[in-house]
């Protein structure tokens, strides 16, 4: 019997630069309703991830940061950062590369300056930003750093095959076709599900996991029951256990019809 789904958000639940659909909230209620905890886990941050999580009506922790931060309500449950050292590394990188990097620093993201691929993140996100030197910032508390590139997702492509050699002391991972992200190697997840598994003495077999992207080869991994969109990269069915529909389908939907609510 499935007593946790752990689920991501973007291309699950929320379809690519819009919102979730009025089955995907009634489909959670009634999960509620049944007893089985829901637990978004997301790369977001925490800030944005938990207006989600209210939205659709949940009082469970969130796991933002792709599981380098769990928080429940004001409490932190989890968190693992990059320390300022590493993060300068990859700064030094992006800037030699000219990429566009995000830093999250204590839930606060900042750019160096407006531009298109910070206007286009936060507006499909519905997140704010700040502006200001990477130099200025305080690195105390580095969430993680994401680099993207809207033009040319080859080069993410050829950056996750390669970047983990010149950086193998962090957990570099592709979230979407433009996104790559950079975090402490304790910020998967699946470290995250395996926490809230113990924390709750919640076997691998009682708990289902969903995602779409190589981001959640992590999550799947967590779960007795794996399941991939059907808009999913190749990647990430290859180890999924079932294939529901697609996240324009309310594929979410499906797969819980399947195995909680059928």
């Amino acid at each position: 019997m499935i007593k946790l789904v752990a689920t991501d958000i973007d291309g699950t639940l929320v379809v690519p630069e819009s919102n979730f659909s009025e089955a995907v909230r009634k489909c959670i209620q009634r999960l509620c309703k049944k007893g089985i905890i829901v637990v978004l886990v997301t790369g977001r941050m925490h800030a944005a991830a938990s207006l989600i999580a209210k939205d659709l009506g949940l009082d469970t922790p969130v796991v933002s940061y792709q599981g380098g931060l769990i928080k429940h309500n004001n409490e932190t449950l989890y968190e693992k950062c990059l320390t300022q050292e590493q993060a300068d590394r990859v700064l030094e990188w992006a800037e030699a590369e000219n990429i566009h990097i995000n830093l999250y620093n204590n839930d606060v993201l900042y750019s160096e300056k407006k531009c298109y691929e910070i206007e286009r993140y936060c507006t499909n996100l519905h997140t704010e930003y700040t502006i200001k030197p990477f130099c200025d910032v305080k690195k105390t508390e580095v969430n993680k750093l994401l680099a993207i590139d809207y033009n040319n997702p080859e080069r993410i492509n050829l950056y996750e095959r390669e970047l983990p050699k010149v950086f193998p002391e962090l957990y570099i991972v592709k979230s979407t076709p433009y996104f790559l992200e950079f975090s402490n190697k304790e910020a998967s997840k699946y470290c995250a599900v395996k926490f809230l598994q113990n924390l709750w003495n919640i076997k691998e077999e009682e708990t289902l996991t969903i995602g779409d992207q190589n981001n959640d080869i992590a999550l799947l991994k967590a779960g007795g029951v794996k399941v991939a969109m059907g808009n999913a990269t190749e990647e990430l069915k290859a180890i999924a256990d079932d294939i529901t529909d697609s996240v324009y389908n309310d594929g979410f939907v499906k797969a819980m019809e399947k195995y909680c609510l059928g």
